[in-house]
């Protein structure tokens, strides 16, 4: 049987949507692999872990990184999801010219709880696709952080799972950054 070709969207024809009305002011929307998925809403535990993340590595950064929650990341001309958490190389101009991109990202984390499922079959490939060297999954449900690293074209070579076995135990976000 053949299958019949899909449109995807560029992130230019993404933002032109916007700009057009196509896409209503805020909605919970991403692109990737050329596809405008909703997103989740942020609950309360969810936001407060993201805030958490903040709170503990901005004020350990001292220049050696610059802290950027929820917004987006280019990957390709395809995708520009938005992590919920990223440690950014310092830039000059604090990406005000232009989105990071997988190169400039040290670190990527995912706070997993409603998105688990999408998390993992989704953007995680495409992170790995696009050569983000670092994810974290914090697996709320499972209470543990998924570390993954050797990045490839069909996601990553090597996941380490940290933590587990109380509730909130991924909530503590110990692992060092390196």
């Amino acid at each position: 049987m053949l299958r019949r070709p899909t449109h995807r969207f560029t992130v230019q024809e993404y933002y032109r949507m916007a700009e057009a009305g196509a896409l209503r002011p805020g909605a919970s929307v991403e692109l990737l692999n050329g596809r405008i998925n909703d997103i989740s809403l942020i609950g309360p535990f969810h936001g407060e872990l993201v805030n958490r993340l903040i709170r503990i590595y901005a004020e350990r950064a001292r220049g050696r990184w610059q802290a950027s929650a929820q917004n987006p990341l280019r990957l390709d001309d395809h995708s520009e999801p938005q992590p919920d958490f990223m440690f950014l190389k310092p830039s000059p101009d604090d990406y005000t010219d232009q989105h990071a991109r997988p190169e400039d990202v040290i670190l990527l984390i995912e706070v997993s709880d409603t998105t688990l499922d999408y998390d993992h079959s989704e953007k995680l490939p495409a992170y790995g696709q696009a050569g983000v060297t670092e994810v974290w999954i914090v697996n709320v449900p499972e209470a543990t952080i998924e570390v993954y690293r050797e990045p490839h074209f069909t996601g990553y070579g090597s996941k380490t799972v940290v933590g587990g076995g109380r509730p909130g135990g991924a909530a503590g976000l110990s692992p060092g950054v390196h």
